[in-house]
């Protein structure tokens, strides 16, 4: 069976992840803040791993992936998703805000693919960072987090070139507008994408033949956002 470890899975995009690559046969880790909802999650999916743990904490990710390893046999896949957003302008940033926002968007898919690696390279597997499109375009309001979407395209492309010819591939989905609520927006807008619809793209990223490998998926709504007023 193949295994695939989720961070940020309690709610949304890794969620709908979860559950999309629970149907298709996948075993599945569960990696979030928020056990009992993770709790909750593993018992709609049977065989999935609740894996309570903070992206930030190295040592909460060498716990998963052993225990990906004890369940399952190994892992194929790692999907960093977990991501914070706090936006505010510049001149309103505390240095603990920013700090906190780097250390879940950028350091967390660090110590993520750090922990995972040695597991990844005896599989051949897929590493997918559901980075963003504010990752290419800065706007008012969303220094720390362009900062770290920006940081983590950087970050993650260099590990595409290098970990490719050890036969792993490192593919960033970077979605637009999506419709879960993310940094306190209203949930229910139509226009946005759906957290399905992320799940999807990740998905085909994973199911591309090995000898193919996409490095990068921009994914963003048919229509643009409606006119306020």
């Amino acid at each position: 069976m193949r295994a695939v470890l989720i961070s940020g899975a309690s709610r949304g995009i890794g969620e709908a992840t979860a559950r999309l690559f629970h149907a298709r046969g996948y075993g599945v880790g569960l990696f979030a803040r928020d056990g009992a909802r993770l709790e909750a999650l593993a018992r709609e999916l049977p065989g999935a791993l609740a894996l309570p743990g903070d992206v930030r904490r190295r040592e909460d990710w060498e716990r998963a992936v052993a225990r990906m390893e004890e369940a399952f046999g190994g892992l194929f896949a790692l999907v960093n998703n977990a991501g914070i957003g706090l936006m505010k302008p510049v001149a309103e940033l505390s240095p603990e805000e920013v700090r906190e926002v780097l250390e879940v968007n950028l350091m967390g898919p660090f110590l993520g693919l750090k922990a995972a690696l040695p597991l990844l390279l005896r599989s051949r597997g897929v590493v997918v960072n559901v980075g963003s499109l504010a990752g290419k375009n800065p706007f008012k309001g969303g220094a720390a987090y362009n900062a770290s979407k920006f940081g983590l395209l950087g970050l993650m492309g260099a590990a595409m070139l290098e970990l490719r010819e050890e036969g792993v591939r490192v593919v960033n989905v970077l979605p637009g507008s999506v419709d879960t609520g993310f940094a306190g927006n209203p949930v229910g807008q139509s226009w946005k994408l759906s957290p399905e619809d992320v799940a999807q793209a990740i998905l085909f990223a994973l199911e591309m033949p090995g000898r193919a490998l996409v490095s990068e998926i921009e994914i963003r709504p048919t229509q643009p956002r409606p006119a306020e007023g």
